[in-house]
């Protein structure tokens, strides 16, 4: 009715949280190399040791730069515009687009658009990439299978006995 289907995916297992596995790798590559080369936040050992303070900037270079996916920012994406950086201040022909202008709901539902269909191609370049490698588990209800304990924190009784 819906629409759902079911979906397979192994407990404890980052692959199958695609997109915010990539989004944590891409922060934390990003506050590792703000804290590396940022001279500001380093202590008298050269290493840094505060790396909270950066993190609005680091959000707002996340959201206003591109993404390989969509192609837009993600700022664009959700508020129909990017906000002003410190460098824009010093352009003498800055050319902005506010949210009450005339044109903006076209510009908008263009990046919209646009956005969309790349997500749809990534998607679709994606699946097929998956579909090369991928093989659907050829077990049904009743066969017994070999489980891991490793992630199992509740079980009483001493170690020796469990494992």
């Amino acid at each position: 009715m819906l629409g759902t289907k079911l979906a397979f995916s192994t407990a404890y297992h980052p692959q199958t949280d695609g997109l915010a596995e990539r989004m944590i790798q891409t922060m934390e590559e990003k506050i590792r190399r703000f804290c590396a080369y940022c001279m500001e936040y380093k202590d008298h050992e050269g290493y840094t040791n505060y790396w909270v303070t950066p993190l609005p900037a680091i959000q707002l270079a996340y959201n206003t730069i591109l993404h390989s996916t969509t192609r837009k920012s993600p700022s664009l994406l959700e508020k129909g515009w990017n906000p002003l950086q410190p460098v824009d201040h010093l352009k003498k022909n800055l050319l902005t687009i506010h949210p009450t202008s005339k044109n903006f709901h076209d510009i908008w539902k263009k990046a919209c658009d646009t956005a969309s269909r790349c997500i749809a191609e990534v998607k679709e370049y994606n699946k097929q990439r998956y579909d090369k490698t991928h093989k659907e588990p050829d077990f049904k209800e009743g066969d017994k299978v070999l489980v891991s304990m490793l992630n199992f924190n509740n079980l009483k009784g001493p170690k020796k006995m469990r494992d």
